[in-house]
């Protein structure tokens, strides 16, 4: 079952969808980590890497079809030193590592209050997990914004963490909500996927999960006033 609703609003638009499908019996959620608990915008990261000196960054990385280096850094098989340095190579001599890295987090922003809020008020009456496409360079950026809305550990939020880049697979393959699903002895039927990627629900609707896809069109906004 899957619902594809408009608006970054995810409060609102969280517990309409819940509203709906209350008679599924949801007893777990499973949630992405970026574009759906915290705010990103990939083209500051783009803008960055042009401003470095990488002009046809844009067509190397985007959110649908990722490169190799992109998705390798995903799953764990680079480190962030040849990741660092791969970039290095096309950007002008002198270039620092330290610039690489805060132009590949530029597109982390901040973690809205309602989030946290949310995530409090679910706490207790259902499971909850977080499954995320993310790298080891990231996740640090991340905590640091979280840090600045919450005092609550953000591991504390959820049963389990799941990361990209420490399971060795990534969204929209099957396998990694399978693996999710039998570890965690999730049944499919009883849990909710919320995610801002249509691959990626697309993905997890495969295996028989209940999903949400979380946009942010506006002319959709009117669903949530």
């Amino acid at each position: 079952m899957g619902f594809w609703l408009g608006g970054f609003d995810i409060v609102k638009a969280f517990f309409l969808f819940l509203y709906v499908v209350i008679k599924k019996n949801i007893d777990t959620i499973i949630f992405d980590f970026g574009g759906v608990l915290i705010n990103i915008d990939y083209h500051r990261t783009i803008e960055a890497f042009k401003e470095l000196g990488i002009e046809d960054f844009e067509e190397r990385y985007s959110q649908a079809d990722q490169g190799s280096l992109f998705t390798d850094l995903e799953v764990g098989k680079i480190s962030t030193q040849r990741f660092v340095n791969d970039l290095l190579r096309s950007l002008p001599s002198g270039t620092s590592p330290n610039k690489v890295v805060h132009a590949w987090n530029a597109m982390i922003l901040d973690v809205p209050k309602s989030t946290v809020d949310l995530l409090k008020s679910l706490q207790g009456k259902y499971r909850l997990f977080l499954l995320s496409n993310t790298n080891e360079i990231h996740i640090p950026k991340a905590m640091s914004e979280w840090k600045k809305t919450s005092k609550d550990d953000f591991y504390d939020c959820f049963e389990h963490v799941y990361l990209s880049h420490e399971m060795g697979l990534r969204k929209p393959n099957e396998e990694i909500f399978r693996r999710v699903c039998v570890e965690q002895n999730i049944q499919p039927e009883n849990a909710l996927f919320i995610d801002d990627s249509a691959q990626h629900i697309i993905g997890a609707r495969k295996i028989g999960l209940n999903t949400f896809h979380l946009t942010s069109e506006i002319a959709l906004s009117s669903l949530f006033s």
